[in-house]
């Protein structure tokens, strides 16, 4: 009897390393991101007012470049501020597609699901992107334009100016529920593998917000640990809305890559820099000890030897801080750099991209990188070439399964298999 119960625990282990055996988290491990962004029309829709059409046109050859790359996973920006890329019943239309906030694309053209249909035929996945707290980035003109049906504008009670430029008031429980409605929106109506929310939270120390500290914040005697719980709320919410309506739904956040420095923190990093902790009330650490973000993937924007934010430095800090969690780490890098180098600097060309890259490829604890942004990566001379080369290396082969549909890299192929061959060895040996 003993023996049996033996042979049915190993049975069941053997059987969690066939891919195919049990649902994954999308896109956990092997991660090969970029980010898609629409504000100010960086990467699509590359300009205002395109026609259905050309919108589908420039979509696919987007979406043929990334896949030609060898990435697997679009981050698109479908809520640059409080605007949509999509028909929303609580955001209006976004102005970077037909040039007026509120005013529908040609032919009310739905260009989260022809990104998510056209996404998942190239086997790639689609991670909508959203930014939580952001009304305006181009100030009072941008403000003004926006309709009455804004939320933004049905209750100004909810809204901040700061450096002339419009916020959602974070600690405002209304808000906060506004934003997890509008990730649930999309989620209900889209087969998005994922919602990512980038690093735009609290936009600065001097928000004005003391008269919603005053109404909310009795249990706090800081206002930056009040901010800092905010957030914290928020992305709980989100969690545990998002995963109710999808169990296999990827949710995360790009923070910037600074939590805290060392000087200030001694938990911190060895770096001189913005800190997402003390000036934008973001507590990564927190998100990933309580479990309530699936993956975390901070920018790290500089570059390898960079004295005051070294790109190597921060790769270890942010190892650290997920080496005892189940919450994947992705970093993101900024190709954007290397597309706006000139000749001498040590961004220009793929050098430093590919310096990074290696760095990636032998460390641990890190399951991919993300790429800002798409137009970056083909602008860059030889780039695209690069990443086709690179990825094909450590291109997946796939196991021969029951139904063909697992696929895992060679080096993982032979570690399963030598875990298996020491089962089998056991299992042997309790019958002898």
């Amino acid at each position: 009897m003993l023996k049996k119960r033996i042979l049915s625990i190993v049975l069941a282990l053997t059987m969690l390393m066939v891919p195919g055996a049990y649902a994954a988290q999308p896109a956990k491990d092997d991660m090969r991101g970029v980010w898609v962004a629409s504000v100010h029309n960086i990467d699509f829709p590359s300009e205002q007012g395109m026609t259905a059409d050309q919108l589908k046109a420039e979509a696919d050859t987007e979406l043929d470049n990334i896949a030609a790359m060898g990435l697997n996973t679009v981050f698109l920006q479908v809520r640059p501020s409080a605007d949509a890329l999509y028909p929303s019943e609580l955001f209006p239309w976004s102005r970077y597609v037909s040039g007026t906030t509120g005013q529908a694309p040609d032919g009310s053209f739905d260009i989260l699901g022809y990104w998510v249909t056209a996404a998942h035929e190239r086997g790639l996945q689609l991670h909508a992107w959203i930014n939580p707290y952001r009304i305006t980035i181009d100030g009072e003109d941008e403000w003004n334009a926006i309709p009455d049906s804004s939320p933004a504008k049905q209750h100004p009670e909810w809204v901040v100016k700061y450096n002339d430029n419009y916020y959602f008031d974070p600690g405002i429980p209304a808000v906060q529920q506004l934003v997890v409605d509008g990730a649930a929106e999309i989620v209900k109506n889209y087969d998005v593998d994922g919602i990512h929310l980038d690093d735009y939270f609290y936009p600065g120390t001097d928000f004005a917000d003391e008269a919603t500290y005053e109404r909310y914040g009795q249990d706090f005697s800081k206002i930056g640990d009040w901010r800092r719980d905010n957030v914290n709320t928020l992305i709980a919410a989100l969690d545990e809305t998002l995963h109710t309506l999808d169990k296999n739904l990827s949710f995360g956040v790009s923070p910037a890559g600074i939590w805290e420095n060392k000087s200030a923190n001694s938990k911190g990093s060895n770096t001189q820099g913005q800190s997402s902790f003390s000036e934008l009330y973001c507590d990564s650490l927190q998100w990933i000890n309580a479990g309530t973000v699936d993956y975390i993937c901070p920018q790290l924007y500089w570059s390898i030897g960079f004295e005051p934010a070294d790109f190597q430095t921060l790769v270890k800090w942010w190892q650290k801080a997920v080496s005892t969690s189940d919450v994947a780490l992705y970093i993101g890098i900024g190709a954007y750099r290397s597309a706006e180098a000139q000749p001498g600097d040590t961004w220009y060309g793929t050098d430093e991209i590919e310096r990074q890259l290696t760095l990636l490829d032998d460390s641990i604890d890190i399951q991919g990188e993300v790429f800002f942004s798409y137009a970056s990566l083909e602008s860059i001379d030889g780039c695209p070439a690069f990443l086709t080369a690179h990825y094909a290396a450590d291109k997946p082969v796939t196991k021969p399964d029951a139904d063909n549909s697992g696929t895992i890299t060679q080096e993982e192929a032979q570690r399963q298999a030598t875990l298996l061959d020491m089962l089998s060895r056991f299992i042997v040996s309790l019958f002898r």
